[in-house]
């Protein structure tokens, strides 16, 4: 189907979605399950300088969420935040399997894919990305 407003409205759903979760996964590494809880998890992962990354991964995610549900630099948002889902992928969820429930790659996975979407095909007429580029 070619239809552009029906492409805009799926990209803006897209990135609303995509960026709240980011958002959501963010703060929690940050603020709800804790920092210092996160670092504790991620040290007996082996993820390197923990502390460091823990940090840089919770900005990451509330910051290009945020990007995302503004529109904003939408590839470049996206591109770091599925490299963010790779890191993942690969420090975390490979040993577990598929399925979420048992620690899985399946949410990674699918958060990857939706950033790689909006890499592919921008944010959208509905995005401040659209606004800005009637000033360039």
């Amino acid at each position: 189907m070619n239809n552009p407003a029906l492409r805009d409205a799926a990209l803006f759903l897209l990135r609303l979605v995509l960026g709240v979760v980011f958002i959501a996964h963010g703060w929690d590494k940050a603020f709800g399950t804790g920092i210092d809880v996160t670092v504790d998890q991620w040290s007996a992962l082996h993820i390197p300088q923990p502390t460091l990354s823990a940090w840089a991964v919770s900005i990451v995610e509330m910051l290009g969420g945020a990007m995302l549900v503004l529109g904003l630099l939408t590839p470049a948002a996206a591109a770091i935040l599925a490299l963010d889902m790779v890191a993942a992928f690969y420090f975390v969820h490979l040993d577990h399997g598929l399925f979420v429930a048992d620690g899985g790659w399946e949410l990674v996975l699918v958060l990857c894919a939706a950033c790689v979407t909006l890499v592919v095909f921008g944010s959208g007429r509905v995005s401040l990305d659209r606004a800005l580029s009637r000033f360039a």
